[in-house]
């Protein structure tokens, strides 16, 4: 805050002072003039005083109200007249005043006066002697334009140093109107053409900002739209479902056959993978071309050039362009394949839409053949040597029943019986015999009789122990052959168990096969549109306004950092 200089003022008067004659005020103004100011300030409102001029109001009234109170006459002040300078200087004061200057204006004129070489009283009297010098304190070249030579400002100074004593003004004999215009109509021009600068400007910025969005935002986005409405050749798409079912795991709420049929999102997620990754493939483009002519119908001469394929593209454009009209997508949750194709002709489309099915259904047959085929192989081949081991057991089992008796037990079991009642008949005799010999006049006829058949049947025991000995020994024997035919015996239950086993894994091994048999069922059948799909004008446009909005904005964010960087 600047405090207001006090300085004193030297004047010649007629006469001596008398007591309390003395004027109070720091400017030159007699009482009455500073009553009349203050009443006329106090008629301003509050926002039209400057500070300087509240603080030096508010200290006057609170010095009347303490002497009031103190019960203080005022001085009067007598035998003191003011020359016609100091009146025109305080009516100037009072003039400045009232225009309601700001305390930094205030400030500004105060050091404008200092710097040359002035020596005003107050901030109000550093206006009044600045304008009376014909310097304006508030222009802004003011302060480097007018500023005096050293010569002026030496000059000044020594007139500031020496005393000057007050002069008699002669009034001019005619009043002519100023040429000059106030400071606050020079302010009031000089905002008024600042502000026309500055809206000039900002008209100018706002112009070149929209030419440039016109250039770079607004114009590709009005090709664009006149295409997608006007030049673009609509597409007709073709929706179609399906969906890959296996016959895994019989068991089930469903029970049976309906159990297996059911869609198992972990067991056909993989398959419905593969056949989504074959529609899509260049193999599945290929067959397609060959079929229905993908290349020739997207070539014809109707179709807007952007979408046209050139008669003699490459295998890779062909394929682009198929992956951009032909869309699959996979639901997980529901195992779902979803297929769209769009062309220029809804007949085609759909054509082209029940080929990609009947090849979708091709390479799902063929997923799970191999595998299918090689485990029924596999059972067919068991079983094939199961049915020949058996074949070679039972023709052994023939072979040896024809070289040997037709039951070796039976006739060994016959001989043993034959030998057990030999046996027992020569014992018989022999206990008769020996009681016709313990008599003492033993009859000799019975005794030679007996002992003639006690020799027969020794003779038929030895014969049959011959005929056994011989069954039971050698190479050829009865024993043997038994024993051979009892092995061949084995050998075909054997061969009738592997049999058997292969039969059942041969059934299995088909039922397992038929449960990994992959079924590809069309929820949603093709059916040709009557009204094009695309091009989505309004939406491709949009999404061509916001592109381009897009690419603008980062590059002139871009521009802008770049600019600030190169220019800090």
């Amino acid at each position: 805050m600047t405090m207001k200089p006090k300085a004193r003022k030297f004047r010649i008067r007629r006469s001596a002072p008398q007591k309390g004659a003395a004027f109070e005020g720091g400017d030159g103004r007699a009482p009455r003039d500073e009553a009349r100011e203050r009443a006329h300030e106090d008629q301003q409102p509050a926002k039209a005083r400057p500070p300087d001029q509240e603080r030096e109001r508010s200290a006057a009234t609170g010095t009347q109200i303490a002497r009031a109170s103190a019960g203080e006459r005022p001085r009067t002040h007598e035998g003191q007249v003011s020359t016609s300078r100091e009146m025109a200087a305080s009516q100037d004061i009072s003039q400045i005043r009232r225009e309601g200057l700001t305390g930094r204006q205030l400030r500004m004129a105060r050091r404008i006066a200092q710097k040359h070489g002035l020596a005003p009283t107050s901030d109000f009297d550093a206006v009044r002697l600045l304008r009376a010098r014909g310097i304006d304190p508030f222009q802004r070249s003011s302060m480097l334009e007018l500023v005096s030579s050293d010569d002026s400002g030496s000059e000044q100074t020594e007139n500031h140093d020496r005393v000057q004593l007050p002069q008699t003004v002669q009034p001019a004999t005619t009043q002519l109107p100023s040429t000059e215009v106030s400071p606050a109509e020079r302010r009031s021009e000089e905002i008024m053409r600042i502000q026309r600068d500055i809206g000039r400007r900002r008209r100018r910025k706002l112009a070149l900002l929209f030419a440039r969005l016109a250039a770079f935002v607004f114009l590709p986005t009005l090709v664009a739209g006149y295409y997608y409405y006007v030049a673009a050749t609509p597409m007709y798409s073709t929706k179609s479902e399906f969906l890959i079912l296996v016959a895994d795991g019989g068991g089930g709420a469903g029970g049976g056959k309906l159990g297996g049929l059911l869609p198992s999102q972990f067991a056909t997620g993989q398959d419905a993978i593969a056949t989504q990754s074959y529609l899509t493939s260049k193999d599945a483009m290929l067959r397609l071309n060959r079929d229905e002519g993908f290349r020739a119908h997207f070539s014809q001469p109707w179709i807007d050039p952007i979408q046209r394929l050139d008669p003699d593209a490459s295998t890779e454009d062909v394929y682009s362009l198929y992956k951009k009209y032909v869309k699959l997508g996979y639901d997980p949750t529901e195992g779902v394949l979803r297929m769209e194709v769009s062309t220029a002709d809804p007949e085609v489309s759909r054509r082209f839409s029940e080929k990609l099915i009947e090849y979708a259904e091709e390479r799902v047959d063929q997923l799970s053949q191999r595998k299918r085929e090689d485990a029924v192989k596999t059972a067919v081949a068991s079983l094939e040597e199961a049915k020949e081991a058996r074949r070679e057991a039972q023709r052994r089992m023939v072979e040896l029943q024809e070289q040997s008796v037709l039951d070796p037990e039976g006739e060994i079991a016959n001989i043993r019986q034959l030998i057990g009642n030999v046996e027992l008949q020569l014992q018989e005799k022999q206990l008769a015999l020996q009681t016709q010999l313990n008599n003492s006049r033993p009859n000799q006829a019975k005794v030679e009789a007996l002992r003639s058949e006690v020799e027969v049947l020794q003779r038929e025991l030895d014969k049959q122990n011959d005929r056994l000995t011989q069954a039971t020994e050698g190479k050829d024997s009865l024993a043997s052959q038994s024993a051979a035919i009892q092995m061949a015996q084995a050998d075909l239950a054997t061969a009738d168990l592997i049999l058997q086993s292969a039969l059942e894994n041969k059934r299995a091994s088909e039922v397992e096969a038929n449960k990994q048999v992959r079924y590809l069922t069309v929820s949603v059948k093709p059916v040709a549109s009557e009204d094009p799909s695309y091009p989505r004008s309004f939406e491709n446009t949009m999404l061509a306004f916001l592109i381009f909005a897009g690419i603008y904005l980062m590059v002139s964010l871009t521009a802008s950092i770049l600019r600030e960087q190169v220019s800090s």
